[in-house]
């Protein structure tokens, strides 16, 4: 088949000569050894042109296989079929009394495609969704299929991969026992109190975020497991809580958002900010994020603060969150706890990007790390410097697809030099 169609921002339409949907393993590895140029396709929830080719579009969701699960005392292991959202997976997991220790604000996204570019959650414990990956199954440009786990010296490398490795067709997810939380949104916060609270606000549940268009907060959602917090008080560090669903995005419509008002519910159905099943946000959007070790937190909100005439212009909501650190070469959160700073924008790209090297210039002094999968202008020796396994990580390239099938535009403008 043909038509690739665009990204789900459609600000990037792909380029591919032709799209695939392999019914079969075997039908994958001659496809992906045959192949100039292949990239896979996941949900399309990315903001460039990370997943773009020239040559084939490989998409996986024909390629069908149940979860396999490996029992264990306090959790196990859940391998996970290539092509599956995080929506697909999780109802399957909590109905069986198992949950996945964090996920991101939108379940409409594959669970590869999501590890493969370092994108996380909230809550100053938990680690991006990278951190739960316990294995990688991958057929490489030769065809062969591959597995790797934590035993493997080349695992921490492999993780946030950027589709530069290969095709992974399953992955193996760290799973726990099942648990509740409540979300209840605060409206009121001052930027005075947050930043002299930072740490306790930021650890005050297992998920807070704090919305803001960098003049003003707007709200803060927290999240906590009924396990660990009896009830939501009627007041957070001065804020009152709202007494009515609110939406980060003003005059967005409430029913896309997942429940709040401090209703106790499954962990899948609360740690989202959004539905299975309705468009995220608004939909015509465009995302930015940058990472700073956390113990830059304050001084980074302070330098964006002073740009915040020059970005609310631009800006649909802003979004603060703390993600636990990882040994993941090419994790955000790498080597150290980062203050996620995300940005979803107008659906503006010429002024946006026009916009973005302000953005890092002012972050650059707290080692702002873009998000793989969002728009960003970071030049590729900035990006070396940001992330210091990056040199490792080309030479993993160059071994794993040593015909540089999966290399594209993106890989040759961020981590470049593969020689």
């Amino acid at each position: 088949m043909s038509g690739a169609g665009t990204n789900w921002a459609g600000n990037l339409r792909y380029g591919a000569a032709r799209v695939h949907r392999p019914e079969t393993l075997a039908e994958l590895q001659e496809l992906v050894a045959g192949a100039d140029r292949v990239k896979v396709l996941g949900s399309r929830h990315c903001f460039n042109d990370i997943a773009d080719t020239t040559g084939d579009l490989v998409v996986l969701d024909a390629l069908r296989a149940e979860v396999d699960v490996e029992r264990g005392e306090d959790g196990g292991l859940a391998w996970v079929p290539g092509g599956m959202r995080y929506s697909e997976l999780v109802v399957g997991l909590a109905e069986h009394g198992y949950a996945l220790a964090n996920l991101a604000s939108l379940p409409h996204i594959t669970v590869v495609g999501a590890t493969a570019t370092g994108t996380h959650g909230s809550g100053g414990r938990n680690g991006t969704l990278s951190s739960s990956v316990a294995g990688l199954e991958i057929v490489r440009s030769d065809g062969e299929l591959v597995t790797l786990t934590p035993d493997d010296s080349d695992f921490a490398g492999a993780v946030v991969h950027l589709g530069a490795l290969g095709v992974v067709t399953r992955i193996g997810l760290r799973f726990q026992p099942t648990f509740d939380v409540r979300t209840t949104v605060y409206l009121g916060l001052t930027w005075d109190r947050l930043l002299a609270d930072f740490d306790a606000v930021s650890d005050a549940a297992y998920s807070v975020s704090v919305f803001t268009d960098w003049h003003r907060i707007t709200q803060v959602w927290v999240k906590s497991r009924t396990d660990e917090h009896a009830a939501s008080p009627e007041d957070f560090f001065g804020a009152r809580a709202a007494t009515a669903p609110t939406h980060m995005l003003e005059g967005a419509p409430v029913e896309s958002l997942t429940e709040q008002l401090g209703a106790p519910g499954a962990w899948h159905e609360r740690l989202p900010h959004f539905r299975t099943g309705f468009t995220p946000s608004r939909g015509e959007e465009l995302q930015s994020e940058y990472f700073v070790p956390r113990r830059h937190g304050r001084a980074a909100v302070g330098a964006l603060r002073s740009l915040a005439d020059r970005i609310a212009p631009l800006l649909q909501a802003g979004e603060l969150r703390t993600v636990a650190a990882d040994d993941l070469w090419l994790s955000p959160a790498q080597g150290t706890d980062v203050l996620a700073l995300h940005f979803t924008w107008l659906p503006d790209e010429p002024a946006v990007r026009a916009l973005l090297p302000e953005i890092e210039a002012a972050l650059a002094p707290y080692g702002g790390r873009p998000h793989w999968g969002k728009l960003f202008t970071t030049s590729a020796g900035d990006l070396e410097r940001l992330y210091p396994r990056l040199p490792e990580f080309r030479e993993l390239v160059r071994r794993l697809d040593p015909r540089g099938a999966f290399r594209n535009d993106y890989l040759d403008r961020t981590v470049a030099a593969f020689g």
